[in-house]
């Protein structure tokens, strides 16, 4: 099912001209994918994290066009997101791009797929937060996800037990780094992940657009 996929991928990446941000050789680039609809404080949060802690050049906001597991109903237009994400991304380090809209596929191991063969020097890593791998087993083909890149978890409000305990933790658990082993992650061969504690922010997407739907009632 894997080969298939990632052979169906790369025929139908052969046209494209994805635009990415910049990024050369040897670099270290977290990837922090995203309906960001709206993005927030916790977003930045994760993404000072992810900098800091794992030494990265940069964190590319990947704001995905569409989200497998959620609705499409009340998602907002691509450009919105993007320039919501663009309001809470700081300096040059964290760029934000849509270049997914452009490959066609909403899985993340089809991007992966497509980032590693064009630049095959780039040390990836995929960063979310603790609220994404609780249900990171339900992402399609996520076990191919976590063999493609390490992964970096941030802690979110409410979400380290029920994250740690998640099916996807329990099969990583023997790759997962001590947090004070962080700046080594982006040289390690996948599956291999760490999960990082810092300042939390209560601030979610989801809160953010209910109270935006009961300002415009009111």
């Amino acid at each position: 099912m894997a080969d298939h996929l990632y052979r169906t991928a790369l025929h139908s990446f052969a046209s494209l001209k994805a635009r990415t941000p910049l990024v050369t050789p040897g670099q270290r680039i977290g990837l922090m994918g995203g309906s960001f609809n709206p993005a927030h404080e916790g977003h930045a949060i994760g993404a000072r994290v992810a900098l800091r802690r794992l030494r990265l050049d940069a964190v590319w906001w990947m704001v995905t066009p569409t989200n497998p597991l959620k609705p499409a109903a009340g998602l907002a237009p691509q450009a919105e997101r993007e320039a919501s994400a663009r309001t809470f991304a700081e300096g040059w380090a964290m760029q934000v791009t849509g270049f997914e809209a452009a490959l066609g596929s909403p899985n993340t191991v089809a991007t992966l797929l497509y980032l590693k063969q064009r630049f095959s020097s780039v040390r990836f890593v995929w960063v979310m937060g603790a609220d994404n791998l609780a249900t990171f087993h339900h992402w399609q083909h996520w076990r191919q996800i976590a063999g493609q890149v390490p992964i970096a978890v941030i802690d979110r409000p409410g979400w380290r037990l029920k994250a740690l305990a998640s099916p996807a933790a329990r099969w990583m658990a023997y790759q997962r780094l001590p947090e004070e082993a962080a700046s080594l992650l982006p040289a390690h061969r996948p599956p291999a992940w760490v999960f990082l504690g810092t300042r939390l922010s209560g601030q979610s997407s989801t809160a953010l657009r209910a109270r935006v739907r009961l300002q415009q009632g009111a």
